[in-house]
């Protein structure tokens, strides 16, 4: 085999459920990257992403000495490119997984960290790995990988939509972020890989990588165990959680796992590898949220400070116009505008009820997090 067949091989396996690799000259430049031609020839005989394997059972596949396979193994799972997983190891899809552990860790060279960087960058501008789900995802209407969740403080902001319905019942607890905050007590925040990425290849965003991911639960802890992240008070939570609206970041969770949901990545329309191919090319990488803005002309002075703040230019103002417009095909229902409106004049309407996940993917969703752990973890 050459070595252009070994890497064309683990690409194929670095696909799990809707978490594609899609073929492209770029993610095979990305993968040299990540491994030498020793490394490739054994990741070669690892099993589909999802699937782990032992290091005697690499012995007896590859012909080559237990020391040798352990050493390159050794240096994949520092760089977090492979996970660990007891004494087994396992490949992992490069978006959402290997992305994500590689650079809240940052255990390659700086050259390499820069770069992967420019790869991934080019992956979002392009939209290739959202490209590639679509084709998966058309099979189920309505699903996508990231669903918004409602601001801090939406509860007063929403209407209900049946008075006759009880109101806990119309709103679900993972559509609003403040559920997070009173089912926890322990909290964290680590920065965003995609504006780490920004930052590393020259064109950061407005807002800067700190203002990142916040964790929960479980998870927190041990972000914050091996040094990846900041721990927060519940106080601190908040505060945090409320400057990321006010600097027009998207709550977004994994559509999938919305309901137990122990991390919410703080997305902007620039660099998010999910809302910005949406923003630029339409391509369906979030969900929208049950709710959708509703303006009040009579309470709404025209500021237009929702038309800056929607991170998706749904909201227009025509000159001729005494009344904001939204464009609701382009809006994703996050509730910025109402959050972010001094005088209260945008409401949150329930306007539909989604939580179905797609065929099978509860299974896919349980072996992803399983790797993600031991990608992140290393152990």
């Amino acid at each position: 085999m050459t070595e252009a067949d070994y890497y064309e091989n683990v690409r194929q396996k670095l696909s799990l459920g809707r978490f594609v690799t899609p073929k492209h000259d770029k993610i095979i430049e990305l993968l040299k990257i990540f491994w030498d031609e020793e490394t490739i020839e054994i990741l070669y005989h690892f099993p589909n992403a999802g699937q782990l394997i032992s290091l005697k059972e690499l012995v007896e596949k590859t012909g080559k000495p237990k020391s040798e396979i352990k050493k390159l193994l050794k240096i994949a799972v520092k760089k977090r490119t492979i996970a660990k997983i007891g004494r087994k190891y396992g490949l992992v899809p490069l978006l959402p997984g290997v992305f994500e552990a590689y650079y809240v860790t940052q255990q390659d060279s700086e050259e390499n960290l820069k770069e992967v960087a420019k790869i991934y960058r080019y992956i979002f501008e392009n939209g290739l790995v959202f490209r590639a789900r679509e084709k998966i995802e058309e099979k189920d209407v309505g699903f996508r990988e990231f669903i918004p969740l409602l601001p801090l403080e939406a509860r007063e902001r929403l209407i209900k939509i049946d008075e006759t319905v009880d109101f806990e019942s119309q709103v679900l607890s993972y559509e609003l972020v403040e559920e997070m905050i009173n089912r926890n007590e322990a909290f964290a925040v680590i920065p965003c890989q995609c504006r780490i990425i920004g930052e590393l290849t020259g064109k950061p965003c407005r807002v800067p990588s700190e203002m990142g991911c916040f964790a929960v639960g479980l998870l927190a802890k041990g972000l914050v165990s091996m040094g990846a992240g900041r721990g927060l008070t519940k106080e601190e939570a908040i505060e945090f959680l409320k400057e990321t609206e006010k600097a027009g970041l998207v709550h977004n969770v994994t559509a999938a796992v919305a309901s137990e949901n122990l991390i919410i990545c703080n997305c902007c329309n620039c660099h998010c590898g999910a809302l910005f191919p949406m923003k630029k090319f339409q391509i369906s990488g979030l969900r929208r949220s049950n709710f959708a803005p509703k303006n009040d002309p009579e309470l709404c002075v025209l500021c237009e400070q929702c038309l800056k703040i929607c991170p998706m230019d749904a909201i227009s103002h025509p000159s001729k116009d005494e009344k904001m417009i939204t464009n609701y095909d382009l809006c994703i229902g996050c509730g910025l505008c109402a959050s972010n409106c001094a005088k209260n004049a945008i409401k949150m309407e329930k306007v539909r009820t989604k939580t179905r996940k797609p065929r099978g993917q509860k299974s896919v969703d349980a072996s992803f997090a399983v790797l993600f752990s031991g990608l992140l973890t290393g152990k």
